[in-house]
């Protein structure tokens, strides 16, 4: 269940690629946005109507339509769903980590999502577009302490941007920093939304796979967080459904997918079709063959 705690688009950044559009608040200093109070009313309630209607969720997220460590009473908020009994989860684009109250508040969290599109301070400038007084070095050294001393389960997203974050020599050094923080998850996103900017455009597949590969060598747990709503794990029966759902998670190497396939009692005639409607793609990495699901992009 999503908390909104912060007004449409108060942000410490302006994405290229934000669905909400570019920012029109840009702003740094924590303060008051909604009472606490309601906020709390306003979850409680909404929880109860979830449990009338038999709906479980697995956690109270806060993912505003802007950065939400700029809510001075996050950690006020947190503390108050605590007694709900659900898991509490905080979605923030790292920015200011450096300061010590927000690291603080975010401690309370149950799961926290840190956001790393780049650890190069010009490329960062470009993808993110933050406020003028922010400073890139902080705010990683921000992140790097908030791992050292999180107690709850860390994730961390990127999001690839064509040919803005997405070369090699860039990827190498994200993938050596989130390594140091070393999240349960790793995440690589694309804009698979109308992005704040039109030119914001994905990566192809082969490149989103590349990218992949690269943080698999410095990281165990790499995972595609694409806006692909299947269930990317359970077992269906059907052969085709389950191969769309791994593959949308990570690549398979040909070897795997053979293997996959036998195991489900299928053949490669389930992959050529798969290829020929364009639902997957076959790429190469480093001599070996790699098996995507095809991302659609809605755009604007």
């Amino acid at each position: 269940m999503g908390i909104n705690n912060i007004p449409p688009k108060h942000c410490t950044y302006s994405c290229v690629y934000c669905q909400v559009g570019r920012t029109t608040n840009m702003e740094i200093e924590r303060r008051k946005f909604y009472p606490a109070k309601e906020i709390l009313a306003s979850v409680r309630e909404k929880v109860e109507l979830s449990e009338k209607s038999g709906e479980p969720i697995d956690y109270l997220t806060f993912v505003p339509d802007g950065e939400p460590t700029l809510d001075i009473d996050l950690g006020e908020e947190i503390e108050g769903l605590k007694g709900l009994g659900i898991k509490i989860a905080v979605i923030t684009n790292s920015s200011l980590l450096s300061h010590e109250d927000v690291r603080q508040d975010l401690s309370r969290a149950d799961l926290v999502s840190l956001k790393v599109d780049s650890v190069e301070e010009p490329i960062w400038k470009r993808v993110n577009r933050p406020h003028g007084a922010l400073d890139h070095s902080s705010i990683l050294k921000g992140m790097t302490e908030f791992a050292q001393d999180y107690k709850g389960k860390l994730l961390t997203e990127t999001m690839l941007v064509r040919d803005l974050n997405d070369d090699d020599g860039g990827l190498r050094k994200t993938a050596d920093f989130i390594a140091e923080l070393d999240p349960d998850c790793a995440y690589l996103s694309i804009p698979t939304r109308p992005p704040a900017e039109h030119w914001a455009h994905a990566p192809s597949e082969a490149t989103i796979n590349r990218a992949y590969q690269i943080m698999k060598k410095e990281l165990d747990h790499v995972e595609y967080l694409v806006g692909y709503e299947g269930n990317a794990f359970a077992s269906t029966g059907d052969a085709k459904e389950d191969l769309l759902s791994i593959t949308a998670v990570h690549p398979m190497r040909r070897e795997a997918l053979t293997e996959f396939l036998a195991k489900a009692r299928a053949d490669w005639s389930t992959v050529d079709l798969l290829l020929k409607q364009d639902q997957l793609a076959e790429v190469e990495h480093e001599g070996s063959k790699f098996y995507v699901r095809r991302f659609r992009i809605e755009r604007g």
